[in-house]
């Protein structure tokens, strides 16, 4: 019986058979008619790649896991001093306005804040997916076909299913690995792809939110400019853009607020916000472009 079973797992029809070697997933030695760096084992259907891996070493392990630390630590940091410092700043301009709009504002930021923070959390700390473990290495236990398309991970030392990526920097195999995030420290899977995306989508509102309320708040604060000769200009006298330009210019740099605590936090918060945004939207559609392909 076990001889029959043999001849189904010659992985080449040519004759004749020059090379022998043996599969790692049923244990079968498979005759193939040349060497041959990779081959499929007729039996359970596991490649066998021969092609050799570098030698991962423990000190390159450490050092990705640091910085994906210190990338972690750096955004939740970043996260928290936007919200620190756009209460400080934008709150009191808010509720000089409208008490009412100044409940609405904090219930938004509640909730923005919330969302971000929390979906940051579970897409960093949550694992990004675990393959299923299979049964492999000797003919009793492995059925006909139940290794199919699997590759043998030198790294983890275990099958690895067609879908299945080893991450380096997370020292594990990861389902439907997308890439690996160092900003959140950790792989977008299978496990954790939909906390990621939740997570870029709040991020992009709140930058936006954010962005619009340190320039609500900024005009109210730049009294140059809601008071001076730029509201006074007519749009349809001639060179009225370049004039508004040199009073708007002449106004930021020669008012109070471009010098105050709070003016500066206001024009770095809306400033970086549009920065990230940018970001986060190219990598909101690199993420889905590779999710999808």
């Amino acid at each position: 019986m076990e001889e029959m079973v043999k001849e189904e797992c010659v992985a080449s029809v040519s004759i004749p058979v020059g090379h022998e070697m043996n599969c790692w997933g049923c244990g079968f030695r498979l005759l193939l008619s040349s060497y041959a760096p990779v081959f499929k084992c007729g039996w359970c259907g596991a490649i066998t790649n021969q092609n050799p891996r570098k030698h991962e070493t423990r000190c390159s392990y450490r050092w990705r896991r640091v910085r994906d630390r210190f990338f972690v630590t750096t955004v939740l940091l970043f996260m928290l001093f936007v919200i620190c410092g756009g209460v400080w700043a934008v709150y009191p301009v808010i509720f000089s306005v409208s008490v009412l709009f100044g409940v609405f504002h904090s219930i938004v930021t509640f909730i923005l804040s919330v969302s971000t923070i929390s979906s940051f959390s579970l897409a960093a700390f949550r694992s990004p997916g675990a393959p299923a473990n299979m049964l492999w290495g000797s003919y009793p236990v492995v059925e006909k076909g139940g290794l199919e398309n699997y590759t043998y991970c030198a790294y983890c030392a275990k099958p690895k299913s067609p879908r299945t990526h080893h991450c380096r920097s997370c020292g594990m195999c990861v389902l439907d690995m997308d890439h690996h995030c160092p900003f959140i420290g950790n792989c977008v899977g299978a496990g954790n792809h939909r906390y990621f995306i939740a997570f870029l989508s709040s991020a992009v509102i709140s930058t936006m939110y954010a962005s619009a309320m340190c320039a609500y708040a900024g005009f109210h604060l730049w009294h140059p400019l809601t008071y001076g000769s730029v509201s006074t200009l007519s749009i349809f006298s001639r060179d009225a853009g370049l004039t508004a330009l040199k009073e708007i210019v002449h106004a930021f740099l020669s008012s109070a607020f471009f010098l105050s605590a709070r003016g500066l936090v206001l024009v770095y918060l809306a400033i970086a916000s549009l920065s990230i945004q940018i970001g986060l939207d190219h990598d909101a559609v690199e993420t889905e472009d590779g999710w999808h392909g």
